[in-house]
């Protein structure tokens, strides 16, 4: 049973951000201070992409880890009420991240997911970032099951929320 009203979940849920939140920022402020330009929210590519980096053909998603289903210890526990509600959603959001992920190798582009656990760690998130940012001879885009590394720890809705 929950414990708000309609109206207070309501007004609760919609101070909820989907851009500029507190996990965006950090990773934003990392890839500056490493001399990176980017672009914020660019809707004509696949997902609209937090950062793209243009010149370097590379993108940066920065995932929630509770809307994104990552499966970490913090976003593990699904909401105890309309199960099946959030068990469709998680799915749809995983399987709608999977597709622009897809889309995006396809078209050339270079990748990585930051999960908001992630960017706890500010010496792991550097390491993450400077690894991406590398320069390297051209990547291959791999299927997405070999794709585990640049998405993080969980590609697939976690079987926590498979449950009822």
């Amino acid at each position: 049973m929950d414990r708000m009203t309609p109206e207070q979940r309501h007004t609760c849920m919609s101070h909820i951000r989907g851009k500029d939140t507190a996990p965006e920022w950090v990773v934003r402020r990392m890839v500056y201070a490493m001399g990176f330009r980017y672009r914020l929210h660019v809707k004509g590519l696949p997902g609209k992409p937090d950062l793209v980096l243009p010149r370097h053909r590379k993108i940066i998603f920065v995932h929630g880890c509770f809307w994104h289903a990552h499966g970490c210890r913090p976003a593990r526990r699904p909401p105890a009420t309309h199960k099946r509600f959030w068990k469709e959603k998680f799915a749809k959001n995983v399987q709608r991240d999977q597709q622009a992920l897809r889309d995006l190798w396809q078209a050339g582009w270079q990748v990585l997911v930051v999960w908001e656990c992630e960017t706890k760690d500010p010496g792991r998130l550097r390491a993450l970032l400077s690894a991406f940012f590398a320069p390297s001879a051209r990547t291959a885009n791999y299927d997405l099951a070999d794709q585990h590394a640049l998405y993080g720890l969980a590609a697939e809705t976690p079987k926590e929320y498979g449950e009822e």
